[in-house]
């Protein structure tokens, strides 16, 4: 029975439903507005139980008062029947009151708080940050900390969480509380009332003055922490690199700096705290002060009872106890608010690079590539590539060669669209690569790069990257055709899985650049697309494997159009066609041969690569 509440609560909040716009406004309250009105009804629910709960609260304190002027009346002598026959009946509404709704409520409250804010909408709003995030082009990802956007996507969600029930369990709380204080004492008395409202107006004063400047600095100390998060993760993620060089104290000066920068945002922010708190103190002294004394005065002119003076006294306690404990909480509230702001610059920012509406899938029956007068300068007046012109027809092997910063690999890019033209179309199979799916369109292409990293999970996942529904004996053949069989089956984590379910580590450290490669290359064999893009396939092979896969290669490419990127000449001289490029244009094509011949630029890079090692080897 316990366990059926408990799941019809968490069973509310759907966090991984489906939704196709996943892309919040900028501004921090319709940004939080954008997630909670996914999941109003369990908010509401806060907002009317906490009104509840603060109403019940400030009536125990009347309970009190009214108690000591019952037994005023009722001698020790008649005992508890005495006390039953006089006030029975409201003795027993304060018992229900007490025992009954005010558990109803408390548990109601923690149901809706625990079992479905919590882990419905958390992890609504970190899981719909993160599918948005992810879908940012890669210039997104390229100009920022890896470590610093997850921070944002991460706590993003327990802050605008934390955030909204600070707001219900506090500022609310304190809103009724402070009402109904009002109905309370200004029955016995409207200067009473007077002196609770002057307390909250002073109270509001200093709220304005104090908070607008304590969120200020929240969200620098929020900005300042995730470039710091950001910074650390950069420095474990490449901790072979520090150490291979040996410049422990410049990386701990950088360090300190990032930890410099945050302690002084921090301090600006903890001096308003400090002062937040001093002012309450003072202006709760005064207050608590006055009210007694008002109090005394009223008794002792008669104008209200012993137990009104106990419950008045209990009610200002504890109202100055509120307010502040609500202001010490601003602390919290604004730092929320400021992680809020901060995740809200990043995860609103609208996808750099997006489908065209109801873009088709691209279907590919003859794999022609046709790069028609593109231009692409990275969104600078020149440069890169400027006007070029080429046909690859479809099953064509063609090599593409040049010094580095050529243009080779920007031109993959685009082709794999990771950025959009500038300038002319890119077409495959007759298709416009800009008005397709950008997932039909890579599903269509299969790419090893020269720079594989893996993700952190088994062998066998990430082979079945290129087919998730393959068959064992499928992995199995891939695997074996990218000479990656052995080492596999020899593998075992730290956790003793073993072969194909061992994980490899993050971006695949625990294995060598010729084991990452061979995974890659298994990975795009697998996956069987009609085009083939090799950057630099062989480049981390020693010769004996290269030569050993180099006739599997040969077997992928078969019946494929291939692009292939080397700056190892020998890897791509029995292609099809060549062609060499240069400051983004292309300069010469042909055959091995028929470029040999000709004399130009790549005869110059043959004769420095291969005539280079051969006149080496005679030398000896």
């Amino acid at each position: 029975m316990i366990t059926a509440v408990f799941r019809a609560f968490e069973n509310w909040v759907k966090p991984f439903a489906r939704r196709d716009d996943l892309k919040p406004p900028e501004n921090v309250f319709a940004f939080i507005w954008f997630y909670i009105s996914q999941a109003k009804a369990p908010f509401v629910g806060m907002l009317v139980m906490g009104g509840v709960t603060a109403a019940i609260e400030a009536a125990l304190f009347w309970f009190v008062g009214r108690l000591v002027d019952i037994l005023a009346t009722v001698k020790p002598g008649e005992g508890w029947a005495g006390l039953l026959d006089r006030h029975g009946s409201e003795l027993f509404t304060m018992l229900v009151l007490i025992g009954v709704v005010r558990f109803a409520v408390t548990m109601f409250t923690a149901l809706i708080d625990q079992q479905i804010i919590t882990p419905g909408f958390y992890n609504l709003m970190r899981w719909q940050s993160y599918l948005h995030v992810a879908r940012q082009s890669l210039t997104f990802f390229q100009n920022d900390f890896s470590g610093r956007i997850v921070t944002k996507v991460w706590s993003g969600g327990q802050a605008a969480g934390d955030l909204v029930t600070s707001l219900m369990e506090s500022v609310w709380f304190v809103c009724i509380y402070s009402a109904s204080m009002l109905f309370l004492v200004g029955s016995l008395d409207w200067r009473l009332a007077l002196v609770v409202c002057i307390w909250v107006f002073v109270f509001s004063m200093l709220a304005r003055y104090f908070v607008p400047r304590i969120r200020y600095h929240s969200r620098e100390t929020a900005e300042a922490a995730s470039m710091l998060s950001g910074r650390m993760v950069d420095a474990y993620s490449n901790i072979q690199t520090l150490k291979l060089f040996g410049r422990d104290e410049a990386n701990d000066g950088y360090m300190q700096r990032g930890f410099e920068t945050y302690q002084t945002t921090l301090i600006m922010f903890t001096r308003f705290i400090t002062g937040v708190r001093a002012s309450m103190a003072l202006l709760s002294g005064i207050m608590i002060t006055t009210m007694a004394a008002l109090c005394i005065h009223l008794w002792l002119s008669g104008l209200i009872s012993s137990g009104a003076v106990a419950f008045t006294l209990a009610l200002v306690l504890r109202l100055n106890f509120l307010l502040g404990r609500l202001m010490t909480q601003f602390n919290g509230i604004m730092r929320n608010f400021g992680t809020v702001q901060n995740a809200a610059e990043l995860i609103s920012q609208p996808i750099g690079l997006v489908d065209v509406p109801n873009a088709p899938a691209l279907t590919v029956k003859q794999p022609e590539i046709r790069f028609d007068h593109i231009k692409f300068h990275y969104g600078k007046s020149k440069g890169v590539i400027d006007d070029l012109s080429l046909i690859i027809r479809p099953g064509e092997k063609l090599g593409i060669v040049g010094r580095s910063g050529a243009g080779k690999s920007t031109l993959v890019n685009l082709l794999l669209r990771f950025y959009d033209l500038e300038g002319g179309r890119i077409l495959i199979d007759g298709q416009d690569i800009a008005q397709v799916t950008q997932e039909s369109l890579r599903a269509n292409l299969g790419m090893v790069t020269q720079d594989t990293s893996l993700l952190h999970r088994s062998i066998r996942d990430n082979i079945q990257f290129g087919r998730p529904d393959a068959t064992e004996e499928q992995l199995l053949d891939a695997a074996r055709k990218a000479e990656a069989d052995k080492f596999i089956l020899a593998l075992e984590d730290q956790r003793g899985r073993r072969a194909f379910d061992a994980h490899v580590g993050e971006r695949g450290v625990k294995l060598s650049g010729g084991q990452r490669q061979r995974i890659a290359i298994a990975r795009v064999m697998l996956k069987d697309a009609p085009i083939l893009v090799l950057d630099e396939a062989t480049s981390a092979l020693d010769s004996e494997v290269e030569a050993a896969i180099q006739s599997n290669l040969e077997r992928l490419m078969h019946g494929k159009t291939v692009l292939a990127i080397a700056h190892r000449l020998s890897t791509i001289a029995t292609l099809d066609r060549l062609i060499v490029m240069d400051k983004g244009r292309i300069i010469e094509e042909g055959t091995h041969n028929e470029l040999i011949a000709a004399g130009g630029l790549y005869a110059e890079l043959w004769a420095r690569q291969s005539g280079g090692f051969l006149a080496a080897d005679a030398a000896q």
